[in-house]
């Protein structure tokens, strides 16, 4: 099990540079989770896609249905305590912090490709760029 964060996610289902590596990484660990959280950062992933018509928006509800049944079940919400003290520790976002604090809670690895996420996860971040 592992926790990825959104961007990992969007690689999976939209082709682009770490495609490759998202494919490879669900290849070696198929057991992905995530905070809640990654439902809205995705959708509006999907939307800027949309409205720069990079995507259709049947398309885009297509490709949220699936990464919705790729999470489904192995979905967290996270210690709204921890993901504060976190934040003011790093200085990363509130919703980065909350995919770290997923990581900690659960014992597991955070795969990111997010420099500042990986460093600030305390030896638990993995380079998805690693994967290939």
């Amino acid at each position: 099990m592992i926790v990825v964060d959104t961007n990992v996610i969007a690689y999976l289902f939209l082709p682009g540079t770490y495609t490759k590596n998202s494919e490879a990484l669900l290849r070696a660990y198929p057991l992905w989770v995530a905070p809640y959280l990654w439902r809205s950062e995705f959708r509006n992933i999907l939307a800027t896609y949309v409205r720069a018509k990079q995507l259709r928006e049947s398309i885009a509800q297509s490709i949220y249905l699936a990464a919705e049944n790729l999470l489904r079940g192995k979905e967290y919400s996270v210690n709204g305590d921890r993901v504060l003290q976190i934040a003011f520790a790093t200085k990363l976002s509130g919703y980065d912090c909350e995919f770290i604090a997923l990581a900690e809670r659960l014992n597991c690895s955070l795969v990111s490709s997010d420099k500042k996420l990986l460093k600030a996860s305390d030896g638990r971040g993995k380079n998805l760029l690693d994967y290939n």
